[in-house]
């Protein structure tokens, strides 16, 4: 049993590493917190793979305790950090220091406001990022494929307003 644990457990790094760095990246912005962030993660997926009994793909079950390991250690850290904002809370958010100077600048202004979003937002949104459909969002989150659908709509006319013409009105 212990050594399928394993052989799920190296599958899932190998094929998801890098999408795991890349979601905590997009939850923890200190460094030092996101290299824990990403050892509280494959400690947690090494662990639920003994569960694991393949009612999903692996994909969506690394997605699925990845994000959770990432939402309790943004919750844990609550306190000390900027509070979460709602989806219309952003919108004013991005309006500020609207001159980005190059590409990295914007990605990481991009970042700082999925950071900023409540855990849910930010499952979906991240999700979508990755490539993964409506459905397996929903899956992961918990939310009917509809409301993913709708979230993902919302969040990308938000982000789109702040990255192109319209950021400087609504």
């Amino acid at each position: 049993m212990q050594d399928k644990q394993e052989d799920l457990y190296r599958q899932a790094s190998e094929e998801f590493g890098a999408a795991v760095e890349r979601l905590a990246r997009a939850y923890e912005a200190d460094s030092d917190k996101r290299r824990d962030l990403v050892q509280e993660i494959h400690i947690g997926l090494w662990r639920s793979l003994a569960a694991f009994d393949g009612r999903c793909s692996l994909r969506t079950w690394v997605y699925r305790v990845a994000h959770n390991t990432a939402v309790s250690h943004v919750i844990r850290g609550r306190r000390e950090r900027t509070p979460f904002v709602s989806l219309e809370e952003v919108e004013p958010l991005a309006s500020q220091d609207d001159h980005p100077a190059d590409r990295k600048l914007m990605l990481d202004r991009l970042l700082n406001l999925i950071q900023r979003l409540e855990p849910v937002d930010r499952q979906v949104i991240l999700g979508y990022l990755e490539g993964m459909d409506a459905a397996s969002i929903g899956e992961v989150t918990g939310l009917s494929a509809s409301n993913v659908a709708t979230k993902i709509h919302r969040i990308k006319g938000i982000l789109a307003r702040r990255f192109q013409g319209g950021r400087h009105g609504k």
